[in-house]
């Protein structure tokens, strides 16, 4: 008797092995899978404007990725002090604009390095709803506590997805003939936007990427979203907070990710890896 729902992902034509560069870029989900990338050993480039979730933004940081133009005095907003950047997460916030620009712009001159020599960029989308910036209509990646009026709120549509990624897709692949994307809907549920809501928002998510795989024959999908929420399908794989998957739910996409994006090679050599990633991350309990 089956008492559950096994997704059997296809295997990849495209196999990664230790000598791929890898960017990434997106929700939370991406960075857990990045860290997954780093403990199986190999060279990876994370959200180098902090965690974005909606297609607009995550398109407007690869454009700038592309472009290498640094972010200036003028692009960074001061609230109580502290100087933020709507187009990154406030890890990068300070109370000294200098300090601010030097640590953005830093991280854009590396990330953008990286994308020119990265063989796969990994892409999560989170949400299809964006805010704009009532002053400017402006897509910001991060509100940072300001009052709402100062926001407004919108759903995307698949064409409005489709038509940007369409055009950053031809120019990433000028910038980086060899460059591959692997696309991915994060299995997170943005429930602050209302339980129906978060469902058409997948659903647009799903259908945009799915149009962008038929125009792009170098662009692929992995189905993280599906595992865990028709596979797992069980609130024993979800945090306290009933949102982010836990531990184990990472460790099951990562197996099956690796079955499907791994030759035998690869798999090997990054099980060892993670094996003395394993042993360096041990304490040891002493007895006295």
């Amino acid at each position: 008797m089956k008492f559950r729902t096994e997704i059997s992902v296809q295997s990849s034509d495209y196999k990664i092995s230790h000598n791929c560069r890898i960017a990434m870029q997106g929700s939370c989900f991406a960075e857990n899978m990045a860290s997954k990338f780093l403990n199986a050993g190999f060279a990876v480039d994370t959200n180098p404007f902090g965690i974005a979730y909606n297609p607009l933004s995550l398109s407007q940081n690869l454009h700038r990725l592309l472009d290498n133009k640094h972010f200036g005095i003028d692009e960074l907003l001061k609230d109580n002090d502290i100087y933020h950047s709507f187009s990154h997460h406030s890890r990068f916030s300070g109370t000294n604009p200098d300090e601010v620009l030097a640590k953005i712009n830093s991280r854009l001159e590396q990330s953008s390095a990286f994308l020119g020599t990265a063989s796969l960029l990994v892409v999560t989308f989170g949400t299809a709803y964006v805010y704009r910036l009532q002053s400017t209509s402006a897509v910001v990646s991060n509100c940072h506590k300001l009052p709402a009026r100062y926001f407004s709120h919108k759903r995307l549509t698949t064409d409005e997805i489709v038509r940007e990624w369409n055009g950053l897709i031809v120019r990433l692949q000028a910038f980086n003939p060899s460059l591959r994307i692997l696309f991915t809907i994060s299995p997170l549920r943005h429930l602050k936007d209302g339980v129906h809501e978060n469902q058409l928002s997948k659903s647009i998510l799903l259908l945009s990427v799915d149009e962008l795989l038929r125009n792009h024959s170098r662009c692929s999908y992995f189905p993280a979203y599906e595992i865990v929420l028709d596979d797992l399908r069980d609130y024993r794989f979800y945090a306290d907070d009933m949102i982010h998957p836990t531990s184990q739910a990472m460790d099951y996409v990562w197996e099956k990710f690796t079955e499907a994006w791994f030759d035998a090679e690869t798999s090997k050599k990054a099980q060892a890896f993670e094996k003395k990633q394993k042993a360096l991350n041990h304490v040891p309990i002493i007895k006295v």
